[in-house]
């Protein structure tokens, strides 16, 4: 039965193929055992004000194992039921509801459509998923991250254990999010494809952004820029976007976007796109007027050198740390170089004293999520780079503008260059270099404006 909405195929077109999201769960039932069962449930819709809801976005763990993109859903893994193992609970299609809200899937198209075994309507889960539980031994599951869910899950238990005669109640209940985050660490073909794509499309809004910033504009027309050209290629921001003129740029999560453009200031742009939920991250610095001042150009050319002796850290086989660790080593010699910093580097990084310049870390994962799953130490050790893990690189330098240390004409000046980074086969692949960071690349495009 084709879905009424015209534009659903042409989303599939565009979204994880159907087996990929089967051989996502098949090896997750196969990492969590015969006797286990695995629940997760849908984000809920949260409500603005009154009957006004937030845009709604499905939960990421959700997504990766099923793709289905409605609210008030359950899915239930059961390896080796005889009657199929991705069982969903989700709403039953309502033409009342419908006429308001616009077409829904139904447990009909959850199954032809979305490759699940079998589909129940979420309203008859209490009388259905119990006896799905018993007889398992143990239940994966996210405790904790919705309270309804939780309480729900116990009084399913409670049920079994007042069953005549007494229900097998599972004997283990398991956090799932150590099985299922390690496999959504390693990105498939068609994860990358849409990351690229995500990646384009951020890329092409912070062109437009830096096409259109200049003295007198306020930071919110520039924000503006960035979210009319996501919109218009089908993506969301992956993230209030920052946009920090001058000063703030120091203050490193920065989305009041208030205030105007200066000639002579700085315009750090932290920015991304979110395609079919998988996220973009970007980061650039410019000056406003088209020309860095001498002090500007100092800093940024140490930020930017740290930014590629960090890039060439992201190797298979590398540690994770060691894009963070080279880009400390550049940027505390350059800040010595400069005088901003007292001392031997080497004695700079180990007692930390750098860290008012520079607070922050290097890197983090990437994916569907902009600070993404995946632990970063294993065994107490930093984690090995291997192909297929997508990750930031995004070093900085912030003086504080009331930071008497250093002279005034170096006070207020953030600096921040990001790109998002693909552990290849054989090295790796920078998915954001659309948008120019070489100082001189910089400035003749502003000035081209």
């Amino acid at each position: 039965m084709p879905h009424p909405d015209p534009a659903f195929q042409r989303h599939r077109a565009l979204n994880i193929p159907l087996d990929e999201f089967a051989r996502r769960r098949r090896q997750l039932m196969k990492m969590a055992g015969e006797e286990a069962v695995v629940l997760i449930a849908t984000a809920p819709e949260r409500m603005r004000n009154a009957d006004a809801a937030w845009p709604y976005r499905q939960d990421s763990d959700f997504h990766y194992l099923s793709g289905f993109p409605e609210p008030d859903a359950v899915l239930a893994l059961l390896p080796g039921r005889t009657h199929g193992e991705a069982v969903l609970f989700c709403r039953e299609r309502d033409p009342e509801r419908e006429r308001w809200h616009g077409p829904s899937i139904g447990t009909e198209r959850a199954v032809a459509s979305y490759g699940m075994d079998d589909a129940f309507p979420i309203d008859d889960i209490d009388d259905i998923l119990p006896g799905m539980i018993e007889g398992r031994g143990r239940v994966y599951c996210h405790f904790g991250r919705e309270p309804q869910f939780d309480a729900q899950l116990l009084g399913w238990v409670r049920r079994l254990r007042q069953l005549r005669g007494g229900g097998v109640v599972p004997k283990e209940f398991v956090s799932l999010g150590h099985l299922l985050h390690d496999l959504r660490l390693y990105k498939s073909r068609a994860e990358l494809k849409l990351m690229r794509a995500s990646a384009v499309i951020a890329a092409d809004a912070h062109l437009a952004a830096m096409a259109m910033a200049r003295a007198g504009c306020h930071e919110y027309e520039v924000e503006a820029e960035l979210l009319r050209v996501m919109r218009s290629r089908g993506a969301v921001a992956a993230f209030p976007p920052i946009v920090a003129g001058g000063v703030n740029a120091c203050t490193m999560h920065y989305t009041a976007n208030r205030a105007p453009l200066k000639n002579g200031d700085l315009l750090l742009i932290d920015a991304g796109a979110e395609l079919d939920c998988y996220a973009s991250d970007i980061s650039r610095t410019f000056p406003v007027n088209g020309r860095f001042s001498r002090e500007q150009r100092a800093l940024y050319e140490v930020v930017y050198t740290a930014q590629q002796a960090a890039i060439d850290e992201v190797q298979p086989g590398r540690s994770y740390s060691a894009a963070h660790d080279i880009a400390v080593h550049v940027i505390v010699e350059g800040l010595c170089a400069l005088g901003l910093l007292k001392g031997d580097p080497a004695e700079v990084v180990a007692q930390g004293s750098y860290k008012r310049f520079y607070p922050a870390k290097t890197s983090h994962w990437l994916g569907l999520d902009v600070h993404d799953v995946g632990d970063y130490r294993v065994d107490g050790e930093p984690r090995m780079l291997e192909p297929g893990m997508v990750l930031t690189v995004e070093p900085g330098i912030y003086i504080p503008p009331d930071d008497l240390s250093v002279p005034e004409a170096w006070r207020g000046i953030g600096i921040r260059i990001e790109d998002d980074v693909a552990v290849t086969r054989d090295g790796h692949e920078v998915l954001t270099e659309g948008v120019p960071k070489a100082p001189e690349l910089l400035e003749t495009l502003l000035m081209q404006r």
